[in-house]
């Protein structure tokens, strides 16, 4: 029984969000049934992105709809509310947000109170003040830009077959990829690996016409599989004829060339940046303590530090690594963190009701698997380092063991099979990006020739 009615409110339904009130809802199933708690989710998007499949749905292995989790099934004794909260004064137990309603009304934003806050908005792309960046490059965070991304990669390729341009044809067929991390690792490499069996399909581009280039500042990629994996990461990439660049960043991109700081220049249509993340600005926006980082400061029980009624974990948080040799040590923020923490933090807010001791987020490290194209992967776990196919089997398998609910685990192992038993699908569906336009242009609205709202998407 908890010690009184509390209404808890979790921003964000992304991993930590959606796992939290997941956990919530489990845990406090009687006294949300009685009325005595209500969890409230509020996220821009009604669903929740299993960001580990996005290289994959990328490249076609999976379904864009298989890589997201509604959340209104998925938390069904939960009220999922999508909207943007905006600020949050938790002296007054208040949060500003902005709905689609509100939007529609015109009536600006509303509040909504709470008892126990749960702060989990997750991070943004971490970008520079690089010239051309904001007008040319594309992210790889949500659903939407990877698709984006396999639409954009499939119609470069049609413009190299159609064009008699030489030099139309190179910037095509030339992808820029900034940041050695998993997601900048993993798109590149499956999409290339997308591309090269795609290219059987047109007469005039074959795969070593494609350039694929791998932009990173640091001496390293792939830092969380260890130094012999990363070493080994970018030799397999190099062998695919990859130009894997470390040392090296983007200096400018602006009027659709590449120039990077070993003075190499590439005319590209194509920028790909994944150079890092940030907290989510709503974190600067509170008056909570932050680190030089910008990430909320959290203790060991996933509490906010010095603030009572208050939670955070995931990207935006700084949780202390307990499990660290060296002092001050935090968490990284990654999906493995992030669920772990989420099932603490449940956890936690139901002993807090119920006036239990809280537990302690302490959780090993046990390694990294990164997928780097179809049979082709790297993976150091509990000390063990596997390369080739049993790495690409492993992500599979443990990935499918984390995605949520027993749906989605079953739609994405029925599409692998078939996967393997047909071949790849290699259409670009760029029109869905203004899904209007050909209906516009039918009834006159819009000009023949106008190439700044190019309807067929990214190009």
């Amino acid at each position: 029984m908890v010690k009184e009615r509390a209404r808890i409110l979790v921003v964000g339904g992304g991993y930590v969000g959606m796992y939290t009130a997941l956990r919530l809802q489990k845990k406090l199933k009687p006294e949300i049934k009685r009325g005595e708690v209500e969890v409230t989710v509020v996220t821009p998007d009604p669903y929740m992105t299993y960001q580990p499949f996005l290289p994959e749905a990328a490249a076609g292995s999976i379904s864009p709809r298989h890589v997201v989790v509604p959340l209104r099934r998925t938390l069904g004794l939960c009220r999922v509310v999508v909207g943007e909260v905006r600020a949050i004064d938790h002296a007054k137990r208040t949060a500003t947000l902005t709905t689609l309603a509100t939007e529609e009304e015109g009536t600006g934003t509303e509040q909504l109170s709470y008892d126990e806050l749960v702060l989990a908005p997750g991070s943004v792309s971490r970008t520079l003040p690089i010239p051309g960046l904001a007008e040319h490059a594309i992210g790889f965070k949500t659903v939407e830009e990877a698709i984006g991304l396999r639409n954009h990669v499939i119609e470069q390729m049609d413009i190299a077959s159609s064009t008699r341009d030489p030099a139309i044809r190179d910037a095509a067929l030339t992808f820029v990829f900034v940041g050695g991390g998993y997601a900048g690792v993993e798109a590149l490499a499956e999409l290339e690996d997308m591309a090269r069996y795609a290219a059987r399909y047109y007469h005039n581009v074959r795969p070593e016409d494609m350039k694929w280039i791998l932009v990173e500042a640091s001496d390293r990629i792939l830092p969380e599989v260890g130094a012999e994996m990363g070493r080994y990461t970018v030799t397999e990439l190099r062998r695919r004829n990859i130009d894997v660049r470390l040392r090296t960043r983007l200096e400018s991109c602006a009027d659709r060339v590449a120039v990077l700081s070993d003075g190499a220049r590439f005319p590209t249509r194509t920028v790909v940046w994944t150079a890092g993340v940030k907290p989510h600005p709503l974190v600067a926006a509170t008056d909570f303590p932050r680190t030089e980082r910008g990430r909320l400061k959290c203790t060991a029980e996933l509490s906010i530090e010095g603030a009572t009624h208050a939670w955070a974990a995931g990207d935006a948080a700084a949780v202390p690594d307990v499990t660290a040799e060296q002092p001050g040590a935090e968490t990284a923020p990654n999906a493995q963190h992030a669920l772990r923490q989420a099932k603490v933090l449940g956890d936690n807010i139901a002993h807090s009701l119920r006036g239990e001791p809280l537990q302690t987020y302490a959780h090993k490290y046990v390694g990294s698997v990164a997928s780097l194209g179809l049979h082709k992967g790297v993976a150091h776990v509990y000390g063990r380092k596997l390369k080739g196919y049993p790495a690409w089997f492993m992500h599979r398998v443990y990935h499918l063991s984390r995605v949520p609910t027993f749906n989605r685990k079953a739609r994405v192992l029925a599409e692998w099979t078939l996967s393997g038993l047909f071949k790849r699908e290699i259409v670009s569906l760029g029109s869905l990006e203004h899904p209007r336009a050909e209906f516009e242009l039918a009834a006159g609205g819009k000009p023949p020739g106008d190439t700044d709202n190019d309807p067929k998407g990214s190009s």
